[in-house]
């Protein structure tokens, strides 16, 4: 793609003042301009790819009407999700929407972040990647609008939405626990990131409220790029332990994905062998042979919001907002006790379009 001409490129090249050029390519030419030179000025500016709408505008306000969005994973139905209702929101503001995808690595991210700040976005929205807390600072310093998305470092004073991802987890154990499981097993990432240590203490505090000890051989944390294999591995050894799990705990869409893939090739019985719970809405865990209980997010709410905080910060708004929105917990067949189902129904919550999510109250922290 051509990058776009100045005045100033438009007016060296064709030899002429930058004035000249300027009223030439608004359209204020007089009569006293030869008309061959006010050709050739066109076709340079046509030839350096020169728009002058945006450079007018820019001028005047000195915005690009774009803003950059970074994702943790464009392939994970999460992030494709959120970018698309990011991309709606800000659309109906008039803005364009740039995005790509950390994959979890801070010096992409950085890429990404010098990338889209020498394209002139106005703002960012970001889904930050463990370790890369010096570059938010460093947005920060530099004044430059900013809103973290997904998660955020609770040690630095940024805007964010996110969700109560302790809230998450406490939900489905004490879920798990209330239709009968004895044997709680989480799978999860070992990071850094604070979402992901929330949904890990959620887990820990539920059991220690039913009296439950927190048994260390009943935790995964397998890497970010964990392989097939490692996932085998690791619910193999789960379900053979001396006292095997009954119900396992899935913290992400993707480790619940390859969690069920070893499920069924195994032939284990959901939920009679093993009860499942996943994080996140997505259609694999719904083609599962029994649908599979999963703790949604409020993506519509979470990217309306995300775009909205930053919208507003690009409009020299210093507040500082910081919201946490609460998960909905969909209950169906993959949790409840095959001996309590043949009581009562199993019971599948269904949401409509606008999603009304359970707790709805929104935490706020404006400054």
């Amino acid at each position: 793609m051509k990058k776009k001409a100045s005045l100033k490129s438009i007016d060296g090249k064709a030899g002429v003042s930058a004035t000249l050029v300027s009223s030439v390519i608004n359209d204020k030419v007089g009569s006293h301009i030869n008309k061959d030179l006010a050709k050739k000025i066109r076709d340079v500016a046509k030839e350096l790819n020169y728009n002058a709408n945006q450079e007018a505008r820019n001028s005047k306000t000195s915005k690009s009407a774009t803003i950059g969005l970074i994702v943790a994973d464009i392939s994970n139905p999460f992030s494709s999700s959120l970018a698309s209702v990011i991309e709606n929101e800000a659309d109906k503001a008039g803005y364009t929407v740039l995005y790509g995808s950390s994959d979890e690595n801070p010096e992409k991210s950085q890429k990404l972040i010098d990338a889209f700040m020498n394209q002139n976005v106005d703002g960012l929205i970001i889904a930050p990647a463990a370790g890369s807390e010096a570059q938010i600072l460093d947005l920060e310093n530099r004044n430059i609008p900013f809103v973290l998305i997904d998660r955020y470092f609770p040690e630095l004073t940024t805007n964010y939405v996110a969700l109560d991802n302790f809230q998450a987890s406490y939900m489905a154990v004490n879920h798990l626990i209330d239709h009968g499981h004895k044997k709680i097993g989480m799978i999860t990432f070992d990071t850094s990131l604070h979402h992901m240590r929330e949904r890990k203490r959620g887990y820990m505090e539920a059991l220690l409220e039913h009296d439950r000890a927190f048994e260390p051989d009943c935790l995964v944390e397998l890497g970010h790029d964990f392989l097939p294999e490692e996932m085998d591995v690791a619910l193999s050894r789960l379900l053979n332990l001396e006292n095997p799990i009954d119900a396992l705990y899935l913290t992400t869409n993707r480790l619940g994905m390859q969690a069920l893939k070893y499920i069924n090739s195994n032939k284990i019985k959901v939920p009679e062998e093993l009860a499942v719970i996943s994080f996140d809405e997505t259609e694999f865990l719904d083609l599962f042979a029994t649908p599979v209980t999963q703790l949604r997010q409020p993506l519509k709410e979470m990217g309306k919001m995300a775009t909205e905080i930053l919208l507003a910060a690009i409009s020299d708004n210093n507040k500082l907002t910081q919201m946490h929105l609460q998960p909905l917990l969909v209950i169906k067949g993959s949790s409840t006790m095959t001996r309590l189902a043949k009581k009562a129904p199993v019971e599948v919550i269904e949401t409509a379009e606008s999603e009304v999510f359970a707790n709805q109250d929104l935490a706020f922290a404006e400054v």
